[in-house]
């Protein structure tokens, strides 16, 4: 395998040298047209349906949070629009761009994803339709659908490849790098490349047989028995625990209509509790005994809580923690479907409901149907078209289970894993020598010279405020 990357490594640095001659002596050029003589933010906001929200100071940039316009419904744009936040990190008209989406509600504070550092370009984020304030008003939830979503990132990149020429890259990490694919299946001659982190792939929605494979080796048997228990263990105490979870929702005021009850709540947290863990830990922390109690049996209810609540939090199914996720359980019951998994180490009466469908965590207001095919038709578009797509995993990562990968009709597009690496996984932690190709891909893509592709290293030094790689935590179950 390396052998075969250092010669991949090698190729491509040849065909740069002459693919890429062009943009190599071109790698630096003063900035033309209006970009030399009109202010950033005068260009950005004399893009029609562009308003600025506010500008925020930082060194070496310029940085905007800004609404667009964009249609409710991109297939019938003269009926009706809303307000979509967008963030526009400036570096400089002459540098690449790269397109990040996470999938979720936009960050208005100023942050630089991985590829945006390797490449020093500029960079523009996306918050997702139907995540408040990005939401038209009156929601109509038939318009929130991957292809919708895409047509956003379209309608941005279009307004600002007029500012922002070079060459672009999307990238996203889980939700984010669905995005990221998705705009690519249905606009594949928008992007220069795209790098998708930890990016989910429920092909088939009833067939889940991989991630409880996964959970039977995932780490150690030392830490999966340590887990498991913990998570038996707070199913056995449901009748102790769940008075102390009615007195927590009292004291913070939490309701439980849209799941159900109380009781459904608290099975949904504990049975994400392994789940969670896996996604946003390392085997390290298995040993310590302040987060996981090591003898679940003679642990405290405390102890127990404190554990659940740490990893898998007891707001999360509370009408308060769903009502910010509703777009995205909406997307689950409706085309991206969702994971169901057994629990072999957990009595059957003990489990009242199992992984409840993300169905039950949507007002029951807002109609849902499944569409099967969406996913199926993206994974076979990925296997066979994927052109300049890379896709970094984790190897402890739960989501990784079911994930993309491409076959023979993919050209220049990778799959790799990062050992030891949850849903924080990076092209930072793969080893040596596929860190080396895949950031000589990305400075391929992103048309720098062909001398900084040959160094493959990243052409902007770490900034430990910019370049925040901690995971991106979402309540779980939730990519």
């Amino acid at each position: 395998m390396r052998k075969a990357l250092r010669w991949l490594l090698t190729l491509v640095v040849l065909i740069g040298t002459v693919g890429t001659a062009s943009a190599a002596t071109a790698a630096e050029p003063e900035a033309k047209g209006t970009g030399a003589t009109a202010d950033i933010k005068d260009q950005l906001l004399a893009i029609p349906g562009m308003s600025l929200i506010e500008e925020k100071p930082y060194t070496g940039y310029r940085f905007f949070v800004l609404n667009y316009t964009q249609p409710v419904d991109h297939r019938h744009p003269s009926k009706g629009t809303f307000q979509q936040r967008i963030t526009v990190l400036h570096k400089d008209v002459s540098r690449p761009t790269v397109f990040y989406t996470g999938g979720y509600n936009v960050s208005t504070t100023p942050r630089r994803s991985e590829p945006t550092q390797i490449v020093d370009g500029n960079q523009v984020s996306m918050e997702y339709r139907f995540f408040t304030p990005s939401r038209p008003a009156p929601a109509d939830w038939s318009k929130l659908d991957i292809w919708q979503a895409a047509s956003d990132q379209h309608r941005i990149f279009k307004a600002l490849k007029k500012i922002y020429t070079r060459n672009w890259i999307a990238t996203g990490g889980s939700k984010g790098g669905m995005t990221a694919t998705y705009f690519e299946r249905f606009y594949p001659h928008d992007m220069d490349g795209v790098v998708a982190y930890v990016a989910p792939n429920d092909v088939v929605n009833d067939e889940d047989s991989a991630y409880d494979r996964f959970f039977a080796k995932v780490g150690t048997k030392e830490c999966r028995d340590r887990l498991n228990a913990v998570q038996r263990e707070a199913l056995v105490r449901r009748e102790s625990l769940e008075k102390k979870y009615a007195d927590y929702a009292t004291a913070e005021g939490l309701t439980f209509t849209t799941i159900g009850s109380l009781d459904k709540a608290y099975e949904a947290v504990v049975l994400d509790y392994v789940w969670g863990f896996w996604q946003y830990n390392l085997l390290a922390n298995c040993g310590d005994d302040t987060l996981i109690p090591p003898d679940a049996k003679t642990a405290t209810d405390d102890q127990i809580w404190n554990s659940v609540d740490t990893i898998s939090g007891f707001s999360a199914y509370a009408d308060q923690g769903l009502e910010t996720y509703t777009p995205y359980y909406y997307q689950a019951a409706t085309q991206l479907g969702a994971p169901t998994i057994e629990f072999p180490h957990i009595e059957k009466k003990y489990i009242r409901y199992g992984y409840q469908p993300p169905r039950n965590f949507v007002p029951r207001s807002i109609p849902t149907k499944f569409q099967p095919y969406a996913m199926r038709d993206v994974d076979t578009w990925v296997r066979h078209n994927a052109r300049h797509m890379l896709y970094v995993y984790g190897q402890n990562d739960p989501w990784g289970a079911e994930r993309f990968r491409v076959d023979k009709g993919a050209k220049d597009a990778y799959v790799f894993t990062a050992p030891g690496m949850n849903h924080g996984a990076n092209v930072a932690g793969l080893v040596a020598d596929q860190k080396a190709f895949a950031t000589a891909r990305i400075l391929d893509w992103a048309g720098v010279s062909a001398t900084a592709v040959t160094e493959a290293k990243p052409l902007a030094k770490f900034d430990r405020k910019l370049d925040v790689r901690d995971v991106e935590r979402e309540p779980t179950l939730r990519p």
